[in-house]
């Protein structure tokens, strides 16, 4: 079964994109290529049940397991040791990606507390987008129940274009709630 955004991307993102952008080779345009869910752990260094929440989390929201961070340096004033699990990351690609993306934009954006929209400056300069949610609670598939540490996490979306602008109506298109122009202006 294709993923609704899939075939949305396949059936209306691409010719729409074609017409704006004028172009007529689509492996010429902006695609996305792969979704990286990461969470830190701060206070793994004292409570390892904390990590192993978090990748109990990590992995119940993503459908895949994800891969635990270890720390690089030493760092005294965090008791911190070079080679300590502190976080986990996902790399989501494919159907995967299209999924996390249709939950994140359709269900737990709309979830989040005081929500206006996502910054439409949060681009890296290569066409790939970041944003942070503050907690984890947001997506329907955990148990508030079981999850009782709030954790966040951040959320990269890496796209083919090295236009932030380009990157930028991709999502659009996708429906990412981004802010409207004359409220990020203000802002």
């Amino acid at each position: 079964m294709v993923p609704r955004l899939q075939e949305k991307y396949q059936t209306e993102i691409l010719p729409a994109l074609q017409e704006s952008l004028g172009r007529t080779n689509r492996l010429a345009l902006p695609r996305l290529q792969k979704i990286a869910v990461n969470m830190g752990v701060g206070d793994a260094s004292q409570d390892k049940k904390n990590l192993e929440s978090a990748v109990d989390a990590l992995t119940q929201i993503t459908g895949q397991k994800p891969i635990i961070t270890k720390a690089r340096k030493s760092i005294a004033g965090f008791r911190l040791r070079e080679g300590m699990s502190i976080g986990c990351k996902v790399t989501l690609r494919r159907q995967r990606m299209y999924e996390f993306l249709d939950r994140l934009i359709a269900i737990a954006l709309p979830r989040v507390r005081d929500f206006r929209g996502i910054s439409r400056t949060a681009f890296d300069g290569a066409g790939n987008y970041s944003l942070g949610l503050t907690e984890q609670l947001v997506f329907p598939e955990l148990n508030p129940d079981k999850f009782t540490k709030v954790q966040g996490m951040n959320i990269t979306l890496v796209t083919s274009t090295r236009s932030n602008d380009e990157a930028r109506e991709l999502l659009r298109m996708f429906g990412m709630p981004f802010k409207a122009e004359e409220e990020a202006d203000a802002a």
